[in-house]
């Protein structure tokens, strides 16, 4: 049963198919599937089956255990958006709600290898010169997290020190314990800093360079 409707396919279809580069969209899964990671399962496989510009790729987390650590996969579902070698692009937990539009606006600016950023923020993160880690805890009815989880994930993009997860809390409470979680979306830098609330870029690569004693 086809989780999008005709309409959304239709929309996504063209979107896609303009794209200048293939992205491949890969899942993590295990054999006895959770509720969350067959849905996740599923998204991804319907998104790969609209256009020739998105692959879809599924994955055993458990009998797959030595590529999921090459890819620094470490819980599931996991959906990472790659496209020429960059796999910095992720979301752990399914990206429902608003969160999908989240998953779609990283497949077309990966696809297109254009994060939008200004000359600014470019700049700021060509400073980075080591890794970074960024983690967006979100839930899927929050309206502004999509554009905090935008943010990390144009900076993955851009440089190849930064990985930037979504991470959705209902599904990983236990991370939402650890980073004393009282309010999404909350960005969490390194595990050292953080920064609450959708802040503009030019605001969060401060707090990334901050993180790094910059």
């Amino acid at each position: 049963m086809a989780l999008l409707k005709e309409k959304d396919r239709d929309a996504l279809k063209k979107t896609f198919d303009a794209l200048p580069h293939v992205v491949t969209l890969l899942m993590f899964t295990q054999e006895m599937e959770c509720e969350t990671c067959r849905l996740a399962r599923e998204l991804v496989e319907e998104l790969g089956s609209l256009s020739r510009k998105v692959r879809a790729e599924v994955h055993d987390f458990v009998q797959e255990a030595d590529l999921a650590k090459r890819y620094g996969v470490d819980k599931i579902p996991a959906i990472l958006v790659t496209e020429g070698g960059n796999a910095r692009v992720r979301f752990s937990g399914v990206p429902g709600g608003y969160e999908f539009g989240s998953l779609v606006e990283a497949i077309r600016q990966m696809g297109q290898r254009d994060p939008g950023l200004s000359a600014e923020v470019r700049a700021m993160l060509a400073q980075v010169d080591r890794p970074v880690h960024l983690q967006v805890m979100v839930t899927l009815t929050c309206p502004y997290c999509s554009r905090a989880v935008a943010t990390a994930h144009r900076f993955a993009m851009a440089s190849e020190h930064i990985t930037a997860d979504m991470v959705e809390t209902a599904e990983f409470p236990h991370l939402a314990v650890k980073y004393d979680v009282q309010g999404v979306p909350k960005t969490i830098i390194n595990d050292t800093h953080s920064v609450l609330g959708a802040q503009p870029e030019l605001l969060v690569a401060r707090e990334v360079l901050k993180a790094l004693g910059k």
